[in-house]
């Protein structure tokens, strides 16, 4: 029998995973007709959606996980707890090196991310995984020596 907590995880997943679905219904993706949708769970519990966004003049498009960021931090959210990614391809659809630097500013190196597609969880790895020995605001907040 599972714990009360790891059945909230389970839940929390498939929470996130579906409103990143959800989101990823909603991008503009005329050229490439690849969509995109993220959702992140904020420190309050609050969930936060993007989707990607193309435009003629490539590369001026935005990513799902930089809207996903963007309406947290415009809902005065500070810290991810967890995101998911979803997009339809033979391999799994993780964050551009653009986006794991986003994502490395609000979240902590076991962070957890889903990587999944229209039916599934496909790749669960923590920040760390996804982003090893990367460089992140604290490298700023120090005093020098």
């Amino acid at each position: 029998m599972q714990s009360m907590s790891e059945n909230d995880s389970m839940l929390d997943e498939r929470l996130l995973l579906e409103a990143a679905r959800e989101a990823r219904k909603k991008a503009y993706a005329p050229y490439s007709r690849f969509l995109v949708g993220a959702a992140i769970l904020d420190d309050q519990g609050k969930l936060h959606k993007g989707c990607n966004v193309e435009n003629a003049a490539y590369p001026q498009g935005t990513c799902a996980e930089a809207g996903a960021i963007a309406a947290m931090i415009l809902a005065e959210g500070r810290q991810i707890k967890a995101i998911a990614v979803v997009g339809e391809s033979p391999d799994p659809v993780t964050p551009c090196g653009g986006c794991r630097q986003k994502i490395r500013e609000f979240a902590a190196p076991t962070t957890p991310i889903l990587i999944g597609d229209l039916k599934q969880l496909r790749l669960r790895q923590t920040l760390a995984e996804l982003l090893p020995h990367s460089f992140g605001p604290e490298y700023l907040l120090n005093e020098p020596q």
